[in-house]
């Protein structure tokens, strides 16, 4: 089962697509210029997250939920684009789930409070990979759609004991 993992932002969006638990088949960033308006930048965002999806056809997807202690205005600007991204799964008949960070770091590490160099790490090790995903958002992204791939494997083996 492929699962399309995303790491929300408005200037940075992290994004990968794993095969089950066991594979990294690719992730990347999509970056929107602060020059550009608001509804520019979404646009960018929608349309690359849409292309992602066509490229990769996920099973399912799995976005971090927003998590913000400060800037309320970047929280909004990070909420619009969420908000777009869940567009694309809806028009792409792509069914999601929504992690916060804690569940992420839980599912990688086994810890709810792993640091990032922790978090990093255990993706490496996990997908055998020879250097960490760059840069950080696409780590990110990596970890979330761990996260979904394991939540997916619960809920198959939930209903499958009903």
């Amino acid at each position: 089962m492929r699962v399309l993992g995303i790491d929300p932002g408005f200037a940075i969006i992290g994004w990968a697509v794993i095969e089950d638990t066991a594979r990294v088949i690719d992730y990347g960033t999509i970056e929107t210029d602060s020059s550009l308006s608001i509804s520019e930048r979404l646009f960018i965002v929608y349309t690359e997250i849409s292309a992602v999806i066509k490229r990769y056809r996920p099973d399912s997807a799995a976005i971090e939920k927003l998590f913000f202690a400060r800037n309320t205005t970047t929280a909004l600007d990070v909420s619009k684009a969420i908000g777009v991204i869940l567009l694309a799964f809806q028009q792409n008949a792509l069914c999601y789930s929504e992690y916060a960070p804690v569940q992420v770091k839980q599912a990688v590490t086994g810890f709810g409070r792993a640091d990032k160099k922790q978090m990093q790490c255990m993706i490496q090790k996990i997908f055998s990979l020879k250097e960490t995903p760059q840069p950080d958002d696409a780590a990110d992204a990596v970890a979330v759609a761990l996260c979904g791939s394991i939540g997916n494997g619960i809920v198959k083996r939930m209903a499958a004991i009903r």
